[in-house]
């Protein structure tokens, strides 16, 4: 996955748009409108803030299912990116919560989408909406038979969710990637707002070889500069929006101090890559 090719550039910021709950949803509100037009409002702060790319999620929809979604949160969905789409000029992707990634590629690769987020693209985990197992072997076949490009970025040992057995994160990377064919992968602390540990991020670059690494949560301006030296980029939501507070809209401020943030420590640090790369020859 060549990121300077789709993002613009070899670190992207990705910001998230949680989308108010959707049709068929516990709060739903009644009005699609209304969620789309708070879309629109946060998509467009966090493209003016300078991010580099967005991931639109049914965020609000909780509780989820651990299967398939409904159909009306497929159609709303598609009508949202699909504006999104024609509001922005950022590359945007999906995630269909909690692992709903075969719809997620269908509105991808009908609205003309980037990427998706898998959370769990292989193996098993134990989550609060029960076991959900890795869908890598009908995603990959089903992405070919739409003839689509849509980039998959996998989650590794995902938030929320415990792995059934004991798989050590090396493997999981290894597996991920090599097995399920992610072209992406994505880490995370253990809940929304928690940010991964810095050395697992390190074994992580060192285990994907290659392949781009991405900060799952917990990245705020403040942390940015010491987890990006272990990073290939970032995907940020709650330390954007107001006072911090994941029922908040997004806050422009917020975003561009991360974003220059972001990027004045990727000015001053070392490749993590090239970072990987001293370690395992140091070592």
């Amino acid at each position: 996955m060549d990121l300077k090719q789709l993002f613009k550039t070899p670190n992207p910021i990705i910001g998230v748009v949680h989308l108010r709950p959707l049709p068929t949803s516990p709060r739903w509100g009644g009005s699609l409108k209304t969620v789309i037009e708070r879309a629109e409002r946060e998509a467009t702060a966090l493209a003016s803030g300078g991010v580099d790319g967005i991931i639109v999620e049914n965020f609000f929809d909780a509780p989820f299912t651990n299967g398939q979604v409904d159909p009306a949160v497929v159609s709303a969905m598609t009508l949202i990116v699909d504006r999104l789409m024609n509001l922005v000029t950022v590359p945007i992707g999906i995630n269909v919560l909690r692992n709903d990634a075969l719809s997620g590629l269908a509105i991808a690769s009908c609205v003309g989408a980037s990427f998706i987020r898998v959370n769990v693209l292989t193996g098993v985990m134990a989550t609060d909406q029960g076991f959900i197992e890795g869908q890598a072997h009908q995603l990959l076949r089903y992405r070919r038979e739409l003839g689509s490009e849509v980039k998959i970025l996998a989650d590794v040992l995902v938030k929320h969710a415990q792995p059934l057995g004991s798989p050590n994160l090396t493997t999981a990377v290894q597996e991920t990637i090599e097995r399920g064919l992610a072209d992406g992968v994505i880490l995370s602390g253990w809940a929304t707002g928690n940010p991964p540990s810095f050395e697992d991020l390190e074994l992580a670059i060192a285990s994907a070889k290659g392949t781009p690494v991405f900060i799952g949560s917990g990245a705020n301006w403040e942390n940015i500069s010491t987890l990006m030296q272990a990073a290939n980029g970032v995907i940020v939501c709650s330390s954007l929006k107001r006072h911090g507070q994941l029922e908040q809209p997004i806050d422009p401020i917020r975003v561009s101090q991360f974003v220059e943030a972001t990027r004045r420590s990727l000015s001053l640090e070392t490749p993590p890559s090239s970072l990987a790369a001293i370690k395992l020859h140091s070592g």
